[in-house]
Order: structure tokens, then sequence, then C-alpha cells
């Protein structure tokens, strides 16, 4: 099994702050991030792998202390040696983002002006801050060109910035399962599940960490969400009606059936891992995400000296949350500013979490794109 450590890099110190998007200023910041493989002489392999919503920097392996039966990182089918991303050809990176609570600067880190933790005077950031954060990272390692930036969900809206950004960066980019922006319905169901936290008496306004916090209306906001990710075949499939260790209901609100045993389970394995205040954070910043301008304007997918990145853009039959619709837009926008664009749609009846679901056909149509530019 592949072992890894995670890194810290901290920037941004006063008074040279990072400068968001809103118009303020935060600093000092630091992001986790962990590496694998090796950075070729040239620096012109590594891969910068952008995790999704709840995810983290731990995209592989595992690390050297961890017991016998932890799990390996939350993408180890795709990630290590000889596999779709191959750490042996290539260096790659994976970054927590801004406003996580997974070791990198968010609401519940300690604000240096009050040496206490932040909560809502942690100030409202975008993908936009996230990737400059992630650029000064790959700065900090000498790292000035990128084989390929890859990312599912959330991560493909940070492959698309990156891609609008730093042009000149980016030779390829593999944006999955993701969207130029969002539709009603998923702002509807981010809404929804930052109203579960506030809802919660023990939010009291973002400031709980001296407490045990809004568990209910987090673990609430997660079962939303979870359902999102499913579709309603892999529900059928898995659950249909089948009642939880019992054989008739029992006329009461304990929970019957089998998927409201599982939903409460994900919400209360999330509690346990997961900032609350943070899913307020990266919820709005998906919602206020929108390059569907950025995206069909020629100048800003190309750098000054007119170079161009290759997409690779993969969708999902039975993804619900960001539909196949949205690939295809992504695609005739790309097109119409004369992109190199591949696309494939996958049919996969699990729904959006499908591209974290082993599949050798995803892991195939990856390998093979990464391998046609090194062999281009």
């Amino acid at each position: 099994m592949l072992k890894v450590e995670k890194h810290y890099f901290t920037f941004g110190a006063s008074p040279h702050e990072q400068k968001l998007e809103s118009g303020l200023t935060l600093g000092p910041v630091t992001i986790a991030y962990e590496t694998f493989g090796n950075l070729n002489l040239n620096k012109d392999n590594a891969i910068l792998i952008c995790h999704a919503f709840t995810g983290d920097s731990h995209v592989a392996g595992v690390y050297e202390d961890d017991p016998p039966e932890t799990p390996p990182g939350w993408w180890n089918f795709m990630v290590g040696p000889g596999k779709g991303i191959d750490t042996d050809r290539y260096f790659v990176i994976c970054c927590n983002i801004l406003g996580s609570c997974v070791g990198s600067t968010g609401p519940s880190s300690i604000n240096p002006a009050t040496n206490k933790p932040y909560g809502l005077d942690f100030p409202m950031v975008t993908i936009g801050d996230m990737v400059d954060a992630q650029k000064k990272v790959l700065d900090s390692l000498g790292i000035t060109s990128l084989h390929s930036v890859i990312g599912g969900s959330i991560g493909g809206m940070q492959v698309l910035e990156w891609c609008v950004r730093y042009p000149g960066m980016v030779r390829s980019a593999i944006p999955i399962a993701t969207t130029m922006r969002h539709s009603a319905l998923a702002i509807a169901f981010n809404e929804v599940a930052r109203q579960a936290i506030m809802a919660d008496p023990k939010w009291n306004k973002g400031d709980y960490y001296h407490g045990s916090g809004p568990e209910l209306g987090l673990a609430v906001a997660r079962m939303v969400g979870h359902v999102t990710y499913l579709s309603d075949e892999a529900m059928r499939r898995k659950f249909g009606r089948k009642l939880q260790d019992k054989e008739d209901f029992s006329f009461n609100f304990g929970g019957d059936f089998q998927v409201e045993s599982y939903l409460r389970y994900q919400g209360a394995k999330f509690v346990k891992r997961f900032d609350a205040n943070s899913v307020l954070y990266i919820t709005k910043a998906a919602d206020y995400f929108d390059l569907t301008d950025k995206v069909n304007t020629e100048e800003s997918l190309h750098d000054l000296s007119g170079s161009r990145s290759k997409f690779l853009v993969i969708s999902y039959t039975s993804d619900w949350l960001y539909p196949t619709y949205q690939a295809r837009e992504l695609i005739q926008a790309l097109k119409r500013t004369g992109q190199d664009v591949s696309f494939c749609e996958i049919e996969a009846d699990c729904g959006h979490d499908a591209f974290l679901i082993q599949d050798n056909r995803l892991t195939k149509l990856i390998k093979g794109f990464l391998n046609g530019l090194t062999s281009g």
C-alpha cells in the first residue's frame, strides 16, 4: 500500500494577506496537501487533483502510523503506481481546499485577531479563492506547469476555474460530473442543508466551538446532501422498501426502513469528521460559482502565447445533481472558443457519486487521455 505524508504550507502573514474575491483579505492561510510520486527534472509531470465537497487532500494510500484496518484515501483505486493516474510517471498533488476543516484554514481555525475560532468572522470564499490558494502551494514547490488538473463535482469546478485563471499553466483538464454553474435545484438543496444547520439551537450563530455544536442540524444536512449523490435506481437496488431489523411496521418515528437507517448512519458518521460552518461556506462557494461568461470568452481560456488546454469532459447518465445536459453546455462553450475537447458520458446507475466508485471504464479513460498527452 502506498505510504503518504500530509504537508502544510502557510502564506499570507500580514501585511501580505490573500486578497479574496469579496474584497476582504485573509491571513495567514495554511493549506494542507499531499504528494505522490516524484517531480521530474523539468518539473512538467505534475498533476493536480481537486477534491469534492467534503473530501480532503488524502486522495490515496495510507499514513505510516495508520492501523491496518484503516481504509485508504478516497480515490485510491485511481491514484498509485500503474493505476489510472500513475504515480510512477506523474507527480500528483492534492490540496485540501480553503474553507475546509481538514488541515486547511477555515471557519474552525484560530483567528489571530481574537485567538478564538473564526466562526462567522471567517470571510466568504469562492472557488476562485480556493484555486488561488492552491496556486501558491504549487509556487512553493517550483511548479509552473501542470500536465493535468483533474477533479469531480466541486473539484470539477476548481478544474474549470484553473483553466480560466491560469490557462498558461494547464496543459490538460479533466472535469468530471460537474457544471459551469449551479442550477436552481442544486442551490435549493444546498439552502435546505444550510437551514438545517442554522436552525439547530446549538449552532449559536456559528459560535459553538466551546461545546458540542449543531450535531443534529449537521447530520440532517448530510442526509439531504447524500440523497442528491445517489440515484433512484441505486436506492431501489440497495434498499427498495426493505425494513431494518424487523418484520412489520413499528407505527412510530423510530425508522422502519433500511434507507432511513442508512441516512441516519451517514449523518451520524459525518458529524464526527466535519465542521458545520465549513459546510455553510463551501456550499455557498459552490452556489456563487458561475463561469458561463468566462468559458464562453476565448481570451479567458488562452494564455498570451495562444496555447490551449486539452479537455476531457466526463458525465454520468444517472447524475441528476449535475446532469449530462450541463456537461454538453460546457462542451459547446469550450468548442465555440476553439478548445480541443473530448467527451464521454458513462452509463452508470449509481448517481452523482459514480466517479468515486471503482470502475475500470473511468480508469482506462483517464489513463489513456493522460498517456496520450505524453506520447503526443
